[in-house]
């Protein structure tokens, strides 16, 4: 789903090919022959690689399209312990690459780590199936199998991510460049044609197939699950035909040692009358070469870029948490098709595959026609304000879904409504509180809800209630933080009431719910749609809430008395809830009144299409450019490292999401505007950045290249030369 890993595949080949990680001199004589496709010059062993990954990225994506609905719905975490949750997942899989690298070049090889890793990978898609049964243990339970698993899944995803790409790159003759270059357009059509499919397709599987009497989350975690099966044994059935290179050391640990010898000799040496050197990793001169020290150079300049570049992957990662949880409060019909709140995912990829051609052959040459200088780093910046601004828009949507929230009480608050189901208006006025000004219809909609500031945490009221010429008083006991609806009717001859709680919030995930107040002297016996059974007791019982999926509901059973009759609810809508009066009998069907206690999501899942046509360009123009134009900037043997620091920003990205998650619980729209503004600031800080930055002709270091080939061949040569006189 993200391009980084697109991108990322590409160049850890590049690195891997460029940087001696095919058989050393001497091995070519004793390679096999490897099957070709069709007598052209791919490899065979391409086309496991190739299903590899798109059943590997089916299997990430789809697991994680529905994880934050997982923990809200199923673990029941609140909104910010299930975003940060999901954001430390998403960082520990960021995090996680450098050990599968490490594993790979100093250990074990690309082929090995792989199949290791995926048994890995497998084991934790598994044990997060099972974690996701609702009837295989407790709460506890489920917690600890899911974090289980998510880890083992974070180790398996992260630890071969440096490693597929460049292992189908291995597969290629150094001479069929325009071979390996294809290979990647199916390698990426790969990646994107299982992304998109499973973001479209485990939200289905979640939401539209029921199991154990609610959404099936064990299948949504199952289908990811059998595929990364799937993954690993074709993997594995190519293993005859895979051209296999020894691992040969790690780039990065050598660059890293070299940084530190450098900072702790000018450390040891300050106190000495050492004259000062140009660079302060000219201090790593006594040990480590002139070569790897003016990489060295080349690559942290590159790496100082990366520093602002994790608030824009804080900001692009939240589809799957905060941007899901907006969904879940909208409505999503899109004529007649009820799109699943984790389903508005899929659009990232759908997006890319239409704006990576959009700016590269449209828009990136019409800005040049214009004689603008629109550079790398004016790219990256225009991505991450245009990020900045998918924020801003999510906060508006924000917003505007709030106008329709229930209140929520706090300590020594309540709210209360008033329903009249007597037979003309009443007045209504509570001791101590000037509420109800109007007069109230029988039958009358309730305006919405009155709040009522509490003495104690449950407080006695005296309720004057004139009717018909006549006042009643009624004594009523109200607690604290609760939702109330005074229902005020006719028995016996006389006026009375009762309070009755109401439900306290939206029903979730796009949820409905239904109550029902029976009039009638006999009891109501309700068979719902989904096969539920409500039964209402007779003179103005009230029954609980019933949380139906979102439809319609009509001509439902009942029986009142030995009598069948027929009941029509009419649209239960997205995110309400409804008191239905049951009035009377009228030809084999019971009358009704209906009305809305939360009024229903009035704002269309459509409004977070804007926010995802932002994020998506600004990914493109962030990422695609980032990744090529840091890569152009380092020489070939570095590539790896400049990955390795890349990925690393991500990974700090999703740390920043969770420190704001938890350290500051803010108002869903303030925080939204919260990122926005934090990335506008860093925005201005990449910018006077990329300033003072002087870029690196990448033709220049293909040529600094060529010459240090020249001079390693020259000086072997030499060392030949002398031994053979020797």
């Amino acid at each position: 789903m993200d391009l980084l890993q697109k991108r990322e595949s590409e160049e850890t080949l590049f690195t891997s090919v460029s940087t001696g990680d095919n058989p050393a001199p001497g091995v070519g004589a004793r390679k096999k022959k490897y099957s070709k496709i069709c007598g052209t010059n791919y490899p065979l062993s391409i086309a496991f690689i190739v299903v590899n990954e798109f059943c590997e990225r089916f299997s990430y994506y789809g697991m994680k399209a529905v994880l934050t609905l997982y923990f809200l719905y199923f673990l029941h975490w609140d909104e910010n312990t299930s975003t940060s949750i999901y954001h430390a997942f998403s960082s520990l899989c960021y995090f996680t690459p450098i050990l599968g690298a490490f594993m790979a070049d100093s250990w074990l090889g690309k082929y090995k780590t792989i199949i290791y890793l995926s048994i890995v990978y497998v084991v934790g898609h598994v044990v997060k199936s099972v974690g996701a049964i609702p009837t295989f243990g407790n709460h506890i339970v489920h917690v600890v199998l899911s974090m289980t698993g998510l880890t083992l899944i974070a180790l398996g995803t992260g630890g071969i991510k440096p490693c597929v790409a460049a292992f189908g790159g291995d597969q290629f003759e150094e001479e069929h460049t325009q071979e390996r270059s294809k290979f990647f357009s199916f390698f990426y059509l790969s990646i994107n044609a299982g992304s998109l499919i499973s973001t479209f397709i485990t939200p289905v599987l979640r939401g539209d197939v029921e199991c154990f009497g609610g959404d099936c989350y064990a299948l949504a975690f199952g289908v990811p699950a059998a595929l990364m099966v799937i993954a690993l044994v074709v993997f594995i059935a190519g293993n005859e035909m895979y051209k296999k290179t020894p691992p040969e050391g790690n780039v990065l640990l050598d660059v890293w040692k070299c940084i530190w010898f450098a900072l702790t000799n000018r450390i040891k040496n300050r106190a000495q009358h050492i004259p000062k050197r140009e660079h302060w990793l000219d201090w790593a001169s006594e040990k480590y070469s002139h070569h790897l020290i003016t990489d060295v150079k080349m690559v942290t300049r590159v790496l100082f870029l990366f520093i602002p570049l994790p608030m824009f992957w804080a900001l692009f990662d939240q589809q799957g948490s905060r941007w899901t949880v907006q969904a879940t409060k909208m409505n999503a019909d899109f004529g007649g098709y009820v799109l699943q709140p984790d389903q508005m995912q899929f659009l990232n990829p759908l997006l890319i595959l239409v704006f990576i051609p959009v700016f590269d052959f449209g828009l990136y040459p019409l800005v040049n026609l214009c004689k603008l200088n629109f550079t790398p780093i004016k790219k990256m910046a225009t991505g991450m304000i245009l990020a900045a601004i998918a924020f801003a828009a999510a906060a508006l949507v924000e917003l505007k879904i709030e106008e329709n929230a229930m209140p929520t009480p706090v300590p020594n608050e309540s709210y209360i409504q008033v329903m009249n189901l007597a037979g003309s208006s009443i007045e209504v006025a509570i001791q101590d509180y000037d509420l109800y000004q109007e007069p109230i219809e029988t039958f009358q909609d309730p305006e919405g809800y009155a709040k009522l500031i509490l003495n104690s945490n449950q407080q006695g009221l005296h309720f004057e209630i004139r009717y018909q010429g006549s006042l009643f008083t009624f004594n009523h006991t109200v607690q604290e933080m609760t939702v109330n609806s005074l229902i005020v009717y006719e028995a016996e001859g006389s006026l009375t009431s009762q309070l009755v709680k109401d439900m306290e919030q939206k029903p979730t995930e796009g949820m409905s719910a239904v109550r029902f107040i029976n009039t009638l002297g006999q009891n109501v016996n309700i068979t719902l749609g989904n096969g539920e059974f409500v039964s209402v007791n007779k003179s103005y019982g009230v029954s609980s809430y019933t949380v139906l999926a979102r439809g319609r509901y009509d001509n439902l059973k009942c029986t009142l008395g030995p009598e069948e009759l027929f009941l029509s609810l009419g649209l239960l809508d997205f995110g309400a809830s409804y008191t239905v009066v049951i009035m009377n009998t009228s030809a084999q069907a019971l009358q009704t009144w209906k009305t809305e206690d939360i009024s229903a999501n009035n704002v269309h899942m459509a409004w977070q299409i804007p926010q995802y046509l932002l994020i998506s360009a600004g990914e493109v123009m962030f990422s695609v450019t980032g990744l090529a134009f840091s890569y152009s900037q380092s020489p070939v043997s570095m590539k790896s490292v400049l990955q390795a620091g890349w990925l690393l920003t991500v990974a700090i990205g999703n740390a920043i999401v969770l420190i704001v998650a938890q350290a500051a619980p803010l108002e869903q729209w303030v925080e939204f505007v919260l990122f926005a503004v934090l990335l506008f600031v860093v925005f201005i800080i990449f910018s006077i950045m990329g300033y003072f930055y002087t870029s690196v002709d990448p033709e220049d270091l293909i040529a600094n290249e060529k010459k240090r080939k020249i001079s390693s061949s020259k000086d072997m040569i030499d060392l030949v030369s002398t031994k053979a006189e020797l």
